[in-house]
């Protein structure tokens, strides 16, 4: 009975503390790793409650799911922006670069390279990538060459998008400059499989 008393929610109220729940959450996954980065330190940087927490999440697995989405959909975003506009092979090599930028934001590749397959599991980390940055690979694909067949055009996209993840991973371990690797990736592109 008393459940029908409560007042509803001012949803912009509570995009706001998701978004602080998220925002702070993202700060501490990066700085100390999803495992040391505790619940009440999460609710404390984001000048929360334990119950707001779990009112939006059910547990700190599903906060991070909600960063990692965030983050990729960060990217996908800035690979469709790039893109827009420009004609087959000139709209992936775009996408390449904003891929590349968008992954040099701070902790970006650690959430989504290494801790994301680590705690969300590597299937759903696919199922993330092919709705968001591989399906904007796909679009450019598809554009550079439209009668490639679909089973193909999936194909070249999954492992381009492994490829660029791989060096996405390596320039932010310092394995080598950016421009480097955008230049081998435009190479690849160019050599058949764009």
């Amino acid at each position: 009975m008393q459940e029908e008393n409560k007042p509803t929610p001012n949803p912009e109220r509570r995009a706001q503390m998701r978004a602080r729940l998220i925002a702070a959450a993202r700060a501490l996954f990066v700085e100390k790793g999803y495992a040391e980065a505790s619940t009440p330190e999460i609710v404390r940087a984001a000048g929360a409650t334990r119950g707001a927490l779990y009112h939006h999440f059910d547990d700190k697995r599903a906060l991070f799911h909600a960063v990692v989405q965030q983050e990729a959909e960060a990217v996908t975003q800035a690979i469709q922006a790039a893109g827009q506009g420009a004609v087959g092979e000139g709209a992936l090599t775009a996408g390449s670069r904003a891929f590349f930028a968008a992954m040099q934001i701070d902790g970006r590749a650690q959430l989504l390279l290494v801790d994301g397959p680590s705690v969300l599991g590597a299937q759903e980390m696919d199922r993330i990538d092919a709705g968001g940055g591989r399906a904007a690979l796909r679009l450019g694909l598809a554009a550079a060459q439209p009668d490639l067949p679909a089973g193909e055009l999936d194909a070249r996209a999954t492992v381009l998008s492994a490829a660029f993840d791989r060096a996405a991973l390596a320039i932010t371990q310092g394995d080598g400059a950016p421009e480097d690797f955008e230049a081998a990736m435009t190479a690849l592109l160019g050599t058949g499989f764009g």
